[in-house]
C-alpha cells in the first residue's frame, strides 16, 4: 500500500482528501502545519507528499525547499489556490514535482498521484557505489577503480574485494572469508584465501599505491589505511 503524507491546515480538505484516498487503497497521514510535516518527511518513508502552500507557520514553498536541500527524493505535489504561471513556476523551482489548483476535482488529484508514482517507478535506481579511500566499486556495472583508473578483476577477486570494502577495519578470519566468498564446502586447510589475497594486492598496488589489505598474523586480514 502506497503511503501519502498530506500537509494541509484546512480540516475540511484533510477529511475530504483522506477519505477519498483511503477508499483508493492509499495509506494517508495528515499534518496540520509545515514544521510537523517537515519532521514527518525526514523521519518517514512516504511515496508522495501533498503539500499545501498556504500553511500557518512555515509556508509549503519553504517546506519544499528544505526537503530538497536535505536531498530527500520524495515526490511532492503542491496544493495551491494561487494558480498563476508565476506561482506555479516558483513552486516547481523550489523542487515540487507537480501542482494542482484549488478547488480541484478528486478524480484529477488521484490521476496526478498515480502519474507521479509511475514516473518515479520508471526512474533508474542510482548505481550502488562502494568506496574505501581511493577505491571505488560500482556494483551495478561491476567496475572497480583506484584513483579513477579501471582495475580488471575476476569474479572471485571482485567478491573478495567487496567483502573487505563492506567490512572496513574489521579483522576477517580465513574461515570467514572462505565461507563468504567460496562457500562452506571448501577445506579450511586450503591456502586459496592467501593466494587470492596476493592476486588482489598485486592488482590494487600495481601503480605503487599503498597497501589496503593487511595481514593480522594468527588472525586473518583487515582492510585499513596504511599507517
Amino acid at each position: 500500500m502506497k503511503k501519502i503524507l498530506l500537509i494541509e491546515d484546512d480540516p475540511q480538505v484533510c477529511s475530504f482528501v483522506r477519505k477519498g484516498l483511503t477508499e483508493q487503497n492509499f495509506s494517508v497521514e495528515v499534518c496540520l502545519n509545515g514544521a510537523t510535516g517537515l519532521e514527518r518527511i525526514n523521519s518517514g518513508n512516504y511515496d508522495v507528499v501533498l503539500l499545501d502552500i498556504m500553511l500557518p507557520d512555515i509556508s509549503g514553498l519553504e517546506v519544499c525547499s528544505r526537503v530538497r536541500e536535505q536531498n530527500v527524493n520524495v515526490p511532492i505535489i503542491l496544493l495551491t489556490a494561487l494558480g498563476t504561471a508565476e506561482n506555479v513556476a516558483l513552486g516547481l523551482n523550489m523542487g515540487a514535482d507537480d501542482y494542482i489548483v484549488k478547488p480541484f476535482k478528486f478524480i484529477e488529484l488521484v490521476a496526478r498521484i498515480k502519474s507521479l508514482l509511475r514516473r518515479f517507478e520508471r526512474q533508474e535506481p542510482e548505481p550502488q557505489i562502494h568506496r574505501f579511500l581511493d577505491i571505488e566499486m560500482n556494483d551495478e556495472t561491476k567496475e572497480v577503480r583506484r584513483n579513477g583508473e579501471l582495475i580488471s578483476l575476476t569474479s572471485t577477486e571482485y567478491r573478495l574485494l567487496m567483502m573487505f570494502i563492506d567490512n572496513p577495519k574489521r579483522v576477517l578470519s580465513r574461515a570467514d572469508i572462505l565461507e563468504a566468498v567460496w562457500g562452506s564446502e571448501f577445506d579450511l586447510g586450503t591456502n586459496v584465501v592467501d593466494v587470492y589475497i596476493n592476486y588482489l594486492r598485486k592488482k590494487l598496488e600495481k601503480n605503487g599505491d599503498s597497501r589496503v589489505i593487511h595481514t593480522v598474523f594468527g588472525m586473518g586480514y583487515v582492510m585499513k589505511e596504511e599507517p
